[in-house]
């Protein structure tokens, strides 16, 4: 049975997701450095000046589109929509977005930034985990994406398999997230479960190389594609680590990683850009067997 649009949504139990993006840290610093934006930006090449970010940010947004491959008015997906700015850019590419999120403040900014836009129309969020999509209809959306939200999944499996049926045959899924090798020194690894656990990464825990096309594959996603930008967001990786290095030796120095897990993300994340890597995995839906005459 579908639930009620008024009925309290069923989300998997993960406090620090909500923690984290609570902190003050985290408001702070995704609206100062990033407008209200949480992803990394795109570039052609690895460059030491990466500004301006906004055209980053907005690059690595068409990134999302060109891999989505869909027509205009296709009806779209966002599972972890934030404050609603990646929907906003793909609505205004011309497609029409079901923004998701698990966090209330996410929830209520982005309905006003929509609204501000004047989108209303072509944006939609509500409040739901994307693990359990019962208010969505199978075969309803045509598209289907993640922007470094996938990492907080606690039970990727579960949530890929409701991401196929909730697409149409032949629709596309596109996520941009991080996977990482095995290979950083015993040091690095320690400072990376930190940042895991106290951003709420579950998922990226487990994302080793293959690991998120395998889960595609198993849940019935077929033309798997994992495509590697770590070179594409480099220059963002360089900046955040600048910025964060003098703050970063402190809050070490007095035991608060936790408490600053951004920070500490800013320098280790750069630190292990040979290790970890973001990557662009897409893939479709079979398309529906044609009847024969």
């Amino acid at each position: 049975m579908t639930p009620s649009p008024d009925q309290e949504p069923v989300i998997n139990a993960n406090p620090s997701l909500q923690d984290y993006y609570a902190s003050l840290e985290s408001r702070l610093g995704y609206r100062l450095v990033l407008g209200g934006t949480r992803h990394f930006g795109y570039y052609n090449t690895d460059t030491y000046w990466p500004f301006p970010i906004d055209r980053a940010l907005r690059a690595m947004e068409d990134h999302l589109f060109d891999s989505l491959g869909l027509e205009t008015g296709a009806n779209v997906l966002d599972a972890g929509c934030g404050d609603g700015h990646v929907a906003m850019h793909l609505a205004g590419r011309g497609l029409r977005v079901q923004g998701i999120d698990v966090v209330d403040r996410h929830v209520r900014k982005a309905q006003r930034n929509i609204s501000a836009r004047g989108l209303q129309d072509a944006v939609a969020v509500r409040k739901m985990d994307y693990h359990h999509l019962d208010g969505l209809a199978d075969e309803s959306f045509d598209g289907v994406y993640t922007m470094e939200t996938f990492v907080h999944a606690t039970d990727p499996e579960a949530a890929a398999t409701e991401f196929f049926r909730v697409l149409k045959p032949g629709g596309s899924i596109a996520l941009f997230e991080y996977d990482h090798a095995d290979t950083a020194s015993h040091k690095l690894k320690l400072s990376l479960a930190t940042i895991n656990k106290y951003a709420a990464m579950p998922g990226y825990d487990r994302f080793g190389p293959g690991i998120l096309q395998r889960i595609l594959e198993a849940a019935g996603f077929q033309d798997v594609v994992v495509t590697d930008l770590t070179v594409n967001v480099t220059p963002m990786l360089r900046l955040f680590c600048v910025m964060a290095y003098l703050p970063y030796l402190l809050i070490r120095l007095l035991g608060l990683q936790p408490w600053f897990v951004n920070t500490v993300a800013g320098v280790q994340g750069y630190r292990a850009r040979k290790t970890c890597r973001y990557v662009a995995v897409s893939g479709r839906k079979p398309a529906a067997p044609q009847r024969r005459p």
